[in-house]
């Protein structure tokens, strides 16, 4: 137990998204002793300072967890993880001093400060955390059977569109991405047993305890930050995102072949995305900005390139609801293949509960700032304007 009277809402580090792991383990081969910066930013309109406290108790005890040998064990089954990453997670701890929680202006600020190997591991545990504390003090009397009714409602819903659309499902992949803004872990692992239980389109989840723990199939690739990082990491600006994707399939030449397209926008993206790439990698992920312009785009470029969509994938990860997902779905039927990650609309959807808005991100590396700017202009992270500027204008961005 902690100061706060509850119990860790954190207890296993695999309690985080997959690709978490999967960029650091590219950063312990490739930038062992890059520092970065990240900072809490809550896009809701709501104040979270007054669970500062008990958020510092949580951090607290998050940094006193240790990777298992089960656990370990487990990420050894999977092909991509190399033992020397392995012995170097035996001993991995986060530490909280690297945690600065502020006060005192009128919204909670939360910095992240380190070598980037030690602290990528901090953002989606202490999201989770953040948002279950708020919504223990704020819904008290939600429950798992409300989730779970909500759920099935929605899982009706679906069907009866499906069927009265006439749309086959037999291509419909569901997958879990609900970890960082969930209501709590409890809400959280509910919804993944009912979905197993229930749902023949559910495919798999982007948290690895529930992997390991479920048998279920772990999903994920790369975040912003690999591409943020990379902005400071190569000699031009222009050549980052190129950067980033290559010293990608240096880490993974056969697996986790799915590229993220928003850092910059996915104009820019596709102009530095070859053929030798788009070879490569097995699909995109979307994650902001029209979803189905954004699909037009990656089957016009990869037909342009000779290439047949339907050799690949396409990965929707933006806000997504079930039915938003159906009509992407539909849109794209037999034409690429397409596969949905469903976070907040999953594991925060109860009868009620506001949702929470929040988002860690890298603002700094190796002492100098980087950025998103995403298709999407309020999803654009930058507290620099000469740098924002710098970063539109190496990759040709109007406007």
């Amino acid at each position: 137990m902690n100061h706060s009277g509850h119990i860790g809402i954190i207890d296993s580090l695999l309690d985080t998204d997959a690709y978490k792991l999967h960029m650091q383990q590219a950063i312990y081969h490739q930038y062992p002793n890059t520092e970065a910066v990240a900072e809490f930013h809550c896009r809701s309109e709501e104040d979270l300072r007054p669970f500062s406290q008990e958020i510092q108790d949580h951090i607290n005890r998050l940094a006193g967890l240790s990777f298992s040998e089960e656990e370990i064990a487990y990420l050894s089954t999977l092909s991509f993880f190399k033992e020397d990453f392995l012995n170097y997670l035996k001993d991995f701890q986060l530490n909280s001093e690297q945690v600065e929680i502020d006060t005192s202006g009128d919204q909670l600020a939360i910095k992240i400060t380190g070598k980037w190997l030690d602290i990528i591991l901090w953002e989606v545990p202490l999201l989770a955390i953040i948002c279950e504390v708020r919504c223990q003090h704020t819904y008290p009397n939600a429950s798992v059977d409300g989730a779970i009714a909500q759920l099935q409602e929605k899982l009706e819903r679906f069907y009866q569109r499906a069927n009265e659309e006439g749309i086959d499902l037999d291509a419909f992949s569901l997958v879990d991405f609900g970890t960082r803004r969930r209501f709590s872990k409890e809400v959280h692992q509910h919804v993944v047993d009912y979905l197993k239980a229930n749902v023949p389109e559910f495919k798999g989840t982007s948290n690895y305890h529930l992997a390991r723990t479920r048998e279920l199939t772990p999903v994920g690739t790369q975040a912003h930050e690999w591409f943020q990082a990379h902005q400071q990491l190569s000699g031009e600006l222009a050549d980052s995102q190129q950067l980033a994707l290559n010293r990608w399939l240096q880490e993974y030449p056969d697996s986790l072949g799915i590229a993220l397209t928003d850092c910059i926008n996915m104009d820019a993206f596709l102009r530095d995305f070859d053929l030798r790439l788009s070879e490569r990698f097995i699909g995109l992920r979307h994650d902001s900005g029209d979803p189905i312009a954004w699909g037009e785009k990656a089957i016009a470029h990869y037909e342009e390139l000779g290439i047949d969509p339907r050799t690949k994938s396409l990965v929707f990860s933006d806000s997504l609801t079930l039915d938003k997902a159906l009509t992407i779905y539909k849109h794209f039927a037999h034409r690429i293949n397409t596969s949905f990650g469903i976070g907040t609309q999953l594991t925060c959807d109860l009868p009620g509960v506001k949702t929470l808005n929040v988002v860690l991100k890298l603002t700094e590396c190796e002492g100098r700032p980087v950025a998103k700017i995403s298709d999407e202009p309020g999803k654009s992270i930058c507290r620099d304007a000469e740098y924002l500027s710098q970063l539109r204008t190496a990759f040709k961005i109007v406007g």
